[in-house]
């Protein structure tokens, strides 16, 4: 049985994505860097939470290798795929955030333009022609026309993190048509749900409610997103798996969303009375490359993936807190 390589693979989608993975009985390697872009423990015991799932449903300890790599190491990623044979690559490795990339634009080019090219040469060197690529949301800007169609213009990024995304979809593009490989680049719409990063204003909102702490709140409340829960998103990457393998070669932009605006304000609200506490904010300005409003047109996904997100808002916070007090020991 062939391998597939989960780059990014200790993160939030990543480790819950090799969860199912090897449910379903799928050999993986793991690749991550541990970085400080959040805490590395919290990475820490998403690999421990893997291995223990592992134990529980008595799957081949052998089924899973971890390496601790920068997806940037040329030689380092050489000798990973000297070690595997891969069947398929499921690029989820990035620098991930919109404000932050505005402050280091250098690293966010660097990892997400140089590490996917980086991932594409090994995989065009060892023969490996499946490979699904995580984009973003934010490739689409202000687009004032909603739902987002990945047909749409997306050639005004609003930020360097966005800009990085859509750099990353036309390489990608380049080597489907150079070297024959079939590739898939889903676009995330705000993933959120359990093991969601510490930098998201969902978990950073619930953490700080709960403490009792104000929470930063950038406009009036009225920008929209289209929350999508994670197990939404594993079920689209899951049939996109299903996708790629098919002997047709070709390249997809797909959007993975719920289809379904929230604004700022109900997705406060919904945390709330989901927690029964009420949250104190405090106002502040719009942030520069923060887009208006995020919402998925998945008409496309559901043709050609079977891509049904199943999950309310409303069920899927309720889901996350009780998985954040059952981690954070809260009653």
């Amino acid at each position: 049985m062939n391998w597939i390589m989960v780059t990014g693979g200790a993160g939030f989608i990543g480790s819950s994505l090799i969860d199912e993975l090897l449910k379903s009985n799928k050999k993986v390697v793991a690749v991550d860097n541990f970085n400080d872009f959040y805490d590395p423990k919290i990475k820490e015991n998403y690999i421990k939470e893997i291995l223990d799932n592992m134990s529980r449903l008595n799957i081949e300890p052998d089924n899973f290798k971890l390496y601790r790599e920068d997806i940037r190491n040329r030689k380092k990623m050489e000798e990973i795929f000297t070690n595997h044979e891969f069947s398929m690559i499921i690029h989820l490795a990035a620098m991930a955030g919109v404000r932050p990339s505005i402050e280091k634009p250098n690293l966010y080019y660097d990892v997400n333009i140089n590490g996917t090219l980086t991932l594409l040469e090994a995989a065009k060197k060892n023969g490996v022609d499946k490979l699904i690529f995580a984009s973003s949301s934010s490739v689409y800007g202000n687009n004032q026309k909603v739902p987002f169609r990945e047909k749409d213009p997306a050639d005004q990024p609003l930020s360097p993190y966005a800009a990085s995304k859509k750099a990353g979809e036309l390489i990608c593009y380049t080597y489907h048509h150079l070297y024959g490989m079939s590739i898939a680049c889903l676009r995330f719409f705000t993933a959120y749900g359990p093991r969601q990063r510490p930098d998201l204003a969902i978990n950073k909102f619930t953490g700080l409610i709960i403490a009792g702490q104000p929470i930063p709140v950038y406009g009036n409340g009225s920008t929209q997103r289209d929350y999508t829960f994670i197990g939404d998103i594993i079920d689209g990457i899951m049939k996109t798996i299903d996708w790629v393998n098919t002997k047709e070669k070709k390249y997809e932009i797909f959007n993975l969303g719920n289809s379904r605006m929230i604004t700022l304000s109900k997705m406060i609200a919904t945390i709330e009375k989901a927690l029964g506490i009420k949250a104190v904010v405090n106002r502040l300005p719009i942030q520069p490359g923060d887009a208006d409003k995020t919402f998925a047109d998945i008409s496309k996904a559901k043709k050609l993936l079977g891509y049904h997100p199943c999950k309310s808002f409303e069920d899927g916070i309720n889901e996350y807190i009780r998985w954040l007090i059952k981690h954070n020991g809260r009653a």
